[in-house]
């Protein structure tokens, strides 16, 4: 419980009441419920668009566009911006480019970095309420296993956040963190490997059979956009802070969404 606690005050906005000091290895347990802390932040999304699910779907994806910022607080905005920032500014050097990252300014390249990036959200969100496919009463969510269903928003708002905090277990597993000291340090050094195995296999399972065609599409993007970006993190620094974690969440949540609505 302590593990789930921490994780929710980190990644979201949601008031969490911590009765203890977090400890290094509570910090690596946090990390086991990321996906699932992703998961919360997707029923919360599919709830208000029940709510206004009614709406314009311009309307509907930019109330759905808000609320996701607004839940998260845009700690990965923040990470995608001084990431972008630090990628222009560092022009292939290391050392220039993690001193960037540090700059608590957002230049050009971050600030361009978050419009774009909500904006193909916004667009993606738009599109699949504009398909009707939204609304879980017209076809369950199981139902989507279906290929020919065109229920392609409804897990869409589930998959992008637990697939985006799921990328970030995947570099805790696979990356080297470049920042001696820093919690994603601790995070790295203290997270419980096997455990962490099992939890991104519950993750990939739960995605195809709950969402089965919209999940492979989800899936797919996903996987092909960490795979870009961790390949960038190791040439350019040889590893990943927390700045490009969160840049990491935040594309993965792109690139999720995108795919949705490209299959829909």
């Amino acid at each position: 419980m302590k593990a789930l606690l921490l994780a929710l005050q980190f990644l979201t906005c949601i008031p969490v009441a911590l009765r203890f000091e977090p400890q290094p290895a509570d910090w690596g347990r946090s990390a086991l419920a990321y996906p699932l802390i992703g998961l919360l932040i997707g029923l919360l999304l599919a709830g208000l668009q029940r709510l206004v699910g009614h709406a314009d779907p311009l309307l509907q994806a930019a109330l759905l566009a808000v609320a996701w910022v607004l839940l998260t607080g845009g700690l990965h905005l923040d990470g995608l911006a001084d990431s972008a920032d630090a990628w222009v500014g560092g022009r292939g050097n290391r050392e220039r480019t993690l001193a960037i990252m540090k700059d608590p300014r957002s230049g050009p390249a971050g600030v361009s970095a978050i419009v774009l990036a909500l904006l193909l959200k916004f667009a993606a969100l738009a599109a699949l309420a504009k398909a009707g496919a939204y609304d879980p009463a017209q076809a369950g969510f199981m139902a989507c296993s279906g290929s020919e269903s065109p229920c392609g928003a409804w897990p869409a708002l589930l998959l992008a956040p637990l697939l985006g905090r799921s990328a970030l277990v995947v570099l805790l597993l696979t990356t080297p963190y470049v920042r001696p000291g820093g919690l994603g340090s601790a995070l790295s050094a203290h997270l419980p490997r096997a455990a962490a195995g099992l939890v991104l296999l519950l993750a990939l399972a739960a995605s195809l059979l709950l969402a089965g065609r919209p999940g492979g599409f989800a899936l797919a993007g996903a996987a092909i956009t960490w795979l870009a970006l961790r390949q960038m993190m190791m040439h350019r620094l040889g590893g990943m802070t927390g700045d490009t974690m969160g840049a990491a969440v935040e594309l993965t949540e792109v690139a999720a969404l995108v795919a949705v609505a490209l299959g829909a």
